[in-house]
């Protein structure tokens, strides 16, 4: 599916951690923000996906504990096989602020305080 849409093409639905502990946040199609095609397209489930692309940020403060203060439905945050946070979303197809108006706020909270973080430098 191609994406056609603002909220679809450059809002976050939801970020992924790689190996080095960076994070890139990813559209509705699961690839990086602002990419409205699937070509080329990595599985978001692998470990370091899309690492070839500069879109990947280490954030200060971004801890587990963080996440799950900001992220308060557990369904939303995914772990890998050593229990550690790799993947995180916004929100549920059912929570889709597009989708039903109700839900902007919820969405909007959860950006907000990612929006807080600040980048380590490189």
């Amino acid at each position: 599916m191609s994406l056609k849409d603002f909220f679809r093409v450059n809002m976050p639905y939801g970020m992924k951690k790689n190996s080095e502990n960076n994070w890139m946040a990813f559209n509705r199609e699961y690839v990086p923000i602002g990419w409205c095609r699937e070509t080329p397209k990595e599985s978001i489930r692998n470990v370091d996906a899309y690492n070839s692309y500069p879109i990947h940020s280490a954030y200060k403060k971004l801890t587990e504990k963080k996440i799950e203060s900001i992220i308060k439905d557990k369904d939303l945050i995914h772990r890998n096989e050593k229990n550690e946070i790799n993947m995180i979303f916004f929100y549920h197809d059912g929570t889709n602020p597009q989708s039903n108006p109700e839900h902007w706020d919820k969405y909007f909270k959860i950006i907000k305080e990612f929006s807080k973080l600040e980048t380590e430098n490189y």
